[in-house]
């Protein structure tokens, strides 16, 4: 009871101490809890939405995927016959069916042609208007759709693009565009899940997504007074016969939930894992702050150690303060989280994703799993300067505060620090000399574990070094000053090591992903240059398939030489070896494509690849089943017959663009596929004329206006569109590092704040001697930059030293190029020394602020 009132009273009276380090604590524990929380809330609304949409039996074709949405390569959802509602009628405890259309490889635009689908990649979904559909939509204004020209449009679309009722809307499907004018805007009685949605009735949905009368993409099944869900599935499914997927009300939505789940897991676990790396960030803040109140608390421990206290007593009245902390910051940051997730579903709601706080989710284990994991790694952090207070003597009682017992790392701990060091230097080695990428990763891996953990610890040996140079080049211009901060940053080499290692681990990751992310789009585009031999590209960003109306249009531009068509589908291939390979991928195009892309042989030459009945396969293919040139392959084209075809040229497996890929030509499919099941194409390539480059990329762009699924390409577009691509995959990811970054910012606040309370005397008797407020201020700042800079370098160096090694990982893939990418790197740099600037600001505005006689008296 003693040892906690001693630490309750400890706690308080450094109050303003310990404010930062709970303020790490907290924030690492709202962004566990804010994500569960959001999590959680996804999965309760979109449990509630496919609950409410989903009817009480559903009955779709064979070739639909689980989660009903489109899978047939010919650009139309899979359907079935219109005999198949009469059959399900007739089942036993049917109390209604009703059939439905319903697509999402479409493109819906308003009059001037501008895209209406989503920002968010929602999906864009055309149906049929139904008895199911009025469930979850209530019409607020004008009517449901009745005539082929009437639309119906979601509230929320309506709203993002101002559409009104009479507006035009143009559907582009498969099958060509159908033009309609708003005759009615229907809102969600459940939560909008950030799709657009639009109406047609069943008639006119035929025509426009299949293009044809009489097929249902769905049948919703409702089940008579008495009978379940799953008598119901048993019934019609024996009416049916084999040949449709007949689903329950909770089968449908577990299928959608298991597409969503697939989504949330993935964003759930990497937000957890930066809440990992701010959690390690704060342990260092922690360690710092207890390690410094041990420090200047030496001579109180002491006299306590002296009038009878025991080492265990001093170690679990740290300890217990290390508790009062992980407690108090674990339940604000608990209720921080829980702000963070209603911060993250107005975020959301902007981006089109309507989040309900009605449907807010807090788990019982949320809570739990914050309070514990802040305690515990709070209490953790304080375990090592909580120990080194059980060992202070009652004689430190007769000395000054802060004896310089701790003002020099231990020899010991740098050689832990260089094994350390020196074994995740051999894991990086081992990993750029690795054969396979999957075994590297490995060695990936635990060389980044160890190198970090081997400059966490060797920090302080660093330190030295490293301040010094930083001194020399940019402390010494500004005379004593300068020198002063340099020594107070030398002072206590553990503790500049462990303030800057706080930085350098969020520093390292960004280093990191940028050398990956440049490798990346350098790697692609050398690939884009070296391999690619047309001038443009077409395709849908939404992935939809291109028209043979579309393919007219781009051939008829003129200045343009060729068009080359590029298609693909699945086949069951039957190898020499004997085994049959289901659901393989196969590529036809024309033989240009040979020429459009230049793809490296190891055997045979492509063009002999797009012969009648030959083929072509990749390295890895071919020694995995025995091939080599003139083998047969029996392939069995989806949707058609089988062919034996002849194997003219083996592709190299170490490519970018189109790796592992198998091509045939596209006659040779028509061969055996027939022509209404013949696959749209994926893609097109289109030459342009000698020297005729730029009036064919105008006339490609008004031959295909009519086309606003599409978008046309020449190879700086397509550079510059995958330099977007991952370059906004790397800010999301910086920003989620920012939490770590902050963390570290506060510590190196906490660090200086509590080394100017340590250094107060002295301070008094600098100002006394003659020292000015601004040169004291100054002074605190640049030892604050100089430790900032200290643990850029460290963990830019670190970083670009794994970037460069994932890079060789990469070169395994066929990303070949490193390139570093110096502006980030540089303004990554200089950016720390403005952050050690603003860290050091309430420090040093404090410290100009004591008054002199006061500073002196201090004990």
């Amino acid at each position: 009871m003693t040892v906690m009132k001693t630490s309750m009273r400890n706690f308080l009276a450094h109050k303003g101490r310990m404010a930062l380090s709970a303020i790490a604590v907290l924030l690492s524990v709202a962004f566990v809890c804010g994500t569960l929380v959001f999590t959680d809330t996804m999965s309760t609304t979109f449990d509630k939405l496919f609950a409410a949409t989903s009817s009480d039996v559903t009955v779709s074709p064979k070739g639909a995927s689980d989660s009903g949405e489109t899978t047939a390569d010919n650009g139309k959802p899979p359907v079935m016959p219109a005999s198949v509602l009469a059959e399900v009628r007739k089942a036993d405890g049917v109390k209604s069916a009703e059939g439905t259309v319903f697509s999402t490889s479409v493109t819906v635009v308003d009059a001037d042609k501008a895209n209406l689908s989503p920002s968010s990649g929602a999906p864009t979904i055309v149906g049929g208007w139904n008895s199911n559909e009025a469930r979850t939509m209530k019409i607020t204004s004008g009517a449901a759709p009745k005539s082929a020209d009437q639309i119906m449009v979601d509230a929320d679309t309506a709203d993002k693009h101002g559409l009104k009722l009479g507006d035009p809307i143009g559907v582009i499907s498969a099958t060509g565009t159908h033009t309609a004018k708003i005759s009615g805007i229907a809102d969600f009685t459940v939560t909008n899940p950030g799709a657009a949605i639009f109406y047609l009735d069943t008639k006119t949905a035929q025509q426009t997504l299949i293009g044809e009368s009489g097929v249902y993409t769905n049948v919703n099944v409702t089940a008579a007074a008495g009978v379940s869900d799953a008598q119901l599935k048993k019934n019609v499914s024996a009416a049916l016969g084999a040949d449709f997927q007949v689903k329950t009300a909770k089968e449908t939505a577990d299928a959608n939930q298991k597409d969503v789940a697939g989504f949330m897991n993935v964003m759930k676990y990497a937000m957890l894992g930066f809440a990992g790396i701010a959690f390690l960030v704060g342990i260092f803040l922690i360690i710092n702050t207890f390690s410094m109140l041990v420090a200047q608390r030496t001579r109180e421990i002491g006299l306590m150690r002296a009038i009878g206290s025991s080492r265990k007593q001093v170690n679990r009245s740290v300890l217990a303060e290390a508790l009062l902390l992980g407690v108090v910051g674990s339940v604000l940051g608990v209720a921080a989280g829980v702000g963070l997730a209603i911060g993250l579903m107005k975020i959301m709601g902007q981006m089109g994703m309507e989040l309900s706080t009605d449907d807010l989710t807090v788990a019982w284990t949320t809570p739990v799993v914050g309070l514990v994991l802040g305690v515990i790694v709070t209490v953790l952090a304080a375990y090592l300067p909580a120990r080194r207070a059980g060992k202070i003597s009652p004689m430190a009682a007769l000395r000054d505060a802060g004896a310089p017992a701790d003002a020099k790392a231990g020899w010991i701990r740098a050689a832990i620090g260089t094994v350390l060091t020196g074994g995740g230097a051999v894991g990086l080695y081992l990993a750029t000399a690795a054969d396979q990428a999957k075994e590297g990763s490995l060695w990936l891996g635990l060389g980044v574990v160890l190198s970090l953990i081997g400059f966490v610890v060797i920090g302080p040996l660093l330190a030295g070094a490293v301040v010094r140079v930083l001194g020399a080049v940019l402390l010494r211009m500004f005379g004593p000053v300068g020198r002063m901060a340099e020594r107070n940053a030398l002072r206590n080499p553990r503790r500049t090591g462990a303030t800057g290692a706080a930085l350098m681990i969020g520093l390292a990751l960004v280093a990191c992903l940028s050398v990956v992310g440049s490798s990346m789009v350098a790697s692609a585009t050398d690939q884009l240059d070296k391999t690619v031999g047309t001038d443009f590209i077409i395709q849908s960003d939404s992935g939809q398939l291109i028209t043979s109306q579309a393919v007219k249009a781009a051939k008829s531009a003129s200045d343009v030489e060729r068009v080359t068509e590029y298609k693909w589908t699945q086949a069951d291939f039957t190898t020499p070896d004997g085994k049959t390979l289901k659901d393989t991928a196969i590529t036809a195009a024309d033989p240009s494509y040979a020429t459009d892309l230049r793809t490296e042989t190891v055997a045979g030459k492509l063009p002999d690849a797009y012969k009648p009945d030959s083929m072509s396969v990749h390295e890895k293919f071919a020694k995995d089943h025995g091939i080599s040139l003139g083998s047969k392959v029996s392939v069995a084209f989806k949707d058609g017959r089988t062919a034996d075809l002849t194997v003219r040229a083996i592709t190299s497996s170490d490519v970018v663009i189109d790796a592992g890929a198998m091509y045939t030509s596209i006659s040779t499919m028509a061969k055996y596929v027939p022509a209404d099941k013949m696959p749209l194409d994926s893609l097109l390539f289109v030459s342009a004329k000698d020297g005729q480059q730029d009036a064919a990329y105008t006339s490609l762009k008004s031959a295909m206006h009519d086309y606003p699924q599409y978008t046309v390409r020449d190879q700086t577009d397509y550079k510059e569109a995958l330099k977007d691509q991952i370059g906004q995959l790397l800010n999301m990811i910086y920003g989620l590092l920012a939490l770590a970054i902050i963390v570290a910012i506060l510590g190196v606040v906490n660090t200086l704040a509590l080394s100017v309370v340590e250094r107060t005397r002295e301070i008094g008797l600098m100002r006394a001697i003659g020292l000015s407020r601004r040169q004291l201020r100054r002074m605190i700042r640049m030892e604050s930059v100089v430790i900032a800079l200290f643990g850029a370098l460290l963990g830019l160096g670190l970083g670009m030293g794994w970037g460069a090694t994932a890079q060789q990982l990469l070169a395994l893939e066929g990303l070949m190029v490193l390139e570093i990418p110096w502006p980030t790197i540089i303004g990554v740099f200089v950016s720390s020394a403005f952050v050690g600037l603003f860290a050091a600001l309430i420090p040093a505005f404090r410290a100009g602020r004591m008054n002199v006689l006061n500073a002196i008296a201090t004990e």
